[in-house]
């Protein structure tokens, strides 16, 4: 199981602060290149579209991936790491952990993207699968750590994963004033179990933040108008949003979100389509549709941009062939 680091920047149970996004961001900056900061007009208003569907492993889950790997001490690295994952933080645990040369085996639902699976698998994790509507993925890896030892590395439920994400944030608001714009005063993320969200509101304090969630996939969205974490009510719910599908999210999520104010939305399978095209079409960039989900929410008129609004283009892991059918539409 995990173990436990006399040093409290080590402890799992910790909070994550600001400060440690910050420390995170380091790292990152010190690995892989800023993700581009493109400018989208949408009806005579600018916002500003974070490209992390261009990371290495195509989506922004390499940043809290990394973080969490580099701090783990050397027993824990040789023990290895269990993760949780529809898919793009499989990528990013795997990405993280072969470059580390850490074990790594990541906990994936039976129905995720083809694609997703093989490109786990290629970056030497071993995928162990199970059923999203009749199982638990947490249960599932418990059982793993269990028998086998090792940390777990939770897809959004983790203080070092909540930071790394918000790297993005500390990014993004360095992109926007060395344009001499003062921001950003409002974000706007792809949510699924908030872990993306919660390190936003870290990163950038000053903005209003908004979680955007697919059909369905709306509990986050239901748990913060409630003040209480509520579950998915129909685990069987379609969706083209895999990267969005998770069961509720954490207390330490909730905890940063709720002291926030964060407020959810939702948006539709049209919603969703439509701007993966607008985000080819006016940004040459592919969007999976977990990805396109906060660029859905403004191009639909559910958030109104601000003076400098930053939309998170969280992931581009997409079929190739669905998503030609999409552009095709």
């Amino acid at each position: 199981m995990t173990q436990q680091s006399p040093d409290p920047l080590l402890n799992p149970a910790r909070a994550p602060t600001l400060a440690g996004v910050e420390r995170a961001a380091a790292k990152v900056a010190a690995l892989l290149p800023q993700t581009p900061l493109l400018p989208l007009d949408v009806d005579g208003a600018t916002v500003w579209c974070k490209a992390e569907c261009l990371q290495p492993v195509g989506a922004f889950k390499i940043r809290g991936a990394w973080h969490r790997l580099t701090d783990l001490t050397p027993e824990q690295a040789a023990a290895g790491v269990v993760g949780v994952s529809s898919g793009n933080h499989a990528q990013g645990v795997a990405w993280a952990a072969k470059r580390l040369g850490i074990p790594a085996t990541i906990v994936m639902p039976s129905n995720a993207p083809k694609m997703k699976l093989a490109a786990t698998r290629a970056l030497g994790a071993e995928v162990v699968l199970y059923d999203r509507v009749t199982e638990s993925r947490d249960a599932v890896a418990a059982k793993l750590l269990e028998d086998r030892g090792g940390t777990l590395v939770h897809a959004y439920g983790d203080p070092w994963i909540i930071e790394g994400q918000g790297t993005a944030g500390i990014e993004a608001r360095a992109q926007l004033n060395a344009r001499g714009i003062d921001g950003p005063d409002k974000v706007i993320a792809c949510c699924g179990g908030g872990g993306l969200s919660a390190g936003l509101a870290l990163a950038c304090p000053d903005a209003e933040i908004i979680a955007v969630e697919p059909e369905g996939w709306d509990d986050l969205t239901r748990s913060l108008a409630a003040g209480e974490i509520l579950s998915v009510g129909d685990l069987s719910y379609p969706t083209e949003c895999d990267a969005l599908q998770t069961p509720q999210t954490w207390p330490i999520n909730f905890a940063v979100l709720q002291a926030r104010g964060v407020r959810g939305v939702v948006v539709t399978r049209e919603d969703v389509r439509h701007a993966m095209r607008v985000a080819f079409e006016k940004l040459h960039l592919v969007v999976e549709p977990g990805g396109a989900a906060a660029l859905a929410a403004v191009l639909a008129g559910k958030v109104d941009p601000g003076e400098a609004t930053l939309v998170t283009l969280s992931g581009g892991n997409v079929d190739p062939k669905h998503y030609a059918e999409i552009l095709a539409e």
